[in-house]
């Protein structure tokens, strides 16, 4: 027999979708525990979860992976070779379908760099407070994009307009947004993207107590501070519009000791996410409180799962002993606020549980 850590390693299976499946009644282990509650596998399940692995990084359908599992053994396999085809056909109908989307997309795109004018001789000139620049980078930078695919993402986009400087970062997963007060900026709104590494030079460069003096030129940035300075090149490209992105009212407002919460999440029980590379923690929010616990139904209303590593970072860039966090539904955003701001915050996306 295989316990279910043995079997979510030689299966290729977590733990966690070991657990789902057996409640789905597609892998029912040959034994449970009665008093524990332990799952024991027999050796011959082994491969059913090795198939079981590979149809799901396939994305077929549950309905017929009951179906091709209930059929492995059988001594007639016309009906799994029927299933596998006919996913086989669904999936390459979809790949036509998205390239045939893609095209007109790319088109369309194509039309519109032809005849927008190009933002990149613009210029701006204004001064910041070090410490408001310092708290507002603080509480951005963490939400800035890695991906080599996505450079647009690779920074943090300074967007100035009158007396407000809003930064913005986001990696698709969660954006945080922060505002700083600033002076000397008299024209029109002017948006640029500072690269991550020249984001963190400003950053240093913003731990002293004076003003500091933020410019631009076209494609060149500068920071001052004193008779210091740190400069580079934007990234040549279009920061997402981030106004669209914004929360709307939440459902559900809790106010959590950020001490407290964050004890819970780092020593409370985690689920692996559908790739098995992150840890996600489940949130229970119901009577203005909100608690992660060990597992629950993707139907539950009550229930939304978010990357557990992307929360602490939240926590940590919120810089509060008390953080608001906000709900609306599992599938919903969840905000982050800092009790005595409204301007600046973050939001999660939720990660969508299996059904």
């Amino acid at each position: 027999m295989r316990s279910i850590g043995e079997m979510a390693r030689d299966g290729g299976l977590g733990v966690s979708a070991l657990r789902f499946y057996d409640r789905a009644g597609v892998l029912v282990p040959a034994w449970v525990d009665p008093v524990s509650g332990y799952r024991w596998y027999e050796p011959a399940q082994l491969e059913e979860a090795r198939l079981l692995a590979r149809l799901r990084r396939a994305g077929m359908p549950l309905a017929d992976i009951r179906l091709v599992l209930a059929s492995w053994s059988g001594t007639d396999s016309d009906l799994v070779r029927k299933l596998l085809d006919a996913h086989l056909r669904r999936l390459e109908q979809g790949l036509s379908d998205a390239r045939s989307e893609f095209s007109a997309l790319r088109a369309l795109i194509d039309r519109q760099e032809n005849v927008m004018t190009s933002l990149r001789t613009a210029t701006a000139r204004l001064t910041v407070a070090a410490p408001e620049l310092a708290a507002a980078l603080d509480t951005v930078r963490f939400a800035a994009g890695t991906d080599p695919e996505l450079p647009m993402l690779g920074g943090v986009l300074f967007d100035i307009e009158d007396e407000n400087l809003h930064l913005v970062a986001t990696d698709r997963y969660r954006m945080a947004v922060a505002r700083a007060g600033a002076t000397g900026h008299d024209g029109g709104r002017v948006q640029v993207v500072v690269p991550a590494p020249l984001t963190d030079a400003m950053r240093a460069l913003s731990d002293g107590e004076g003003p500091v003096r933020f410019s631009l030129d076209g494609d060149r940035v500068s920071l001052e501070a004193g008779d210091r300075q740190t400069a580079g090149r934007c990234l040549d490209h279009d920061f997402p519009d981030y106004r669209r992105l914004l929360p709307q009212a939440a459902d559900h407002r809790v106010l959590v000791e950020v001490a407290e919460f964050r004890e819970a999440l780092e020593t409370g029980p985690v689920r692996a996410d559908e790739t098995g590379a992150h840890d996600l923690s489940l949130l229970r929010v119901e009577d203005g409180t909100v608690t992660p616990c060990p597992d629950g139904d993707a139907g539950d209303p009550h229930l939304v799962a978010v990357n557990r590593e992307f929360l602490l970072d939240a926590l940590t860039a919120g810089a509060r002993d008390r953080l608001v966090l906000e709900f609306t539904a599992p599938t919903a955003p969840i905000v982050i606020r800092r009790p005595d701001e409204e301007s600046g915050f973050s939001m999660l996306m939720p990660v969508r549980l299996e059904d």
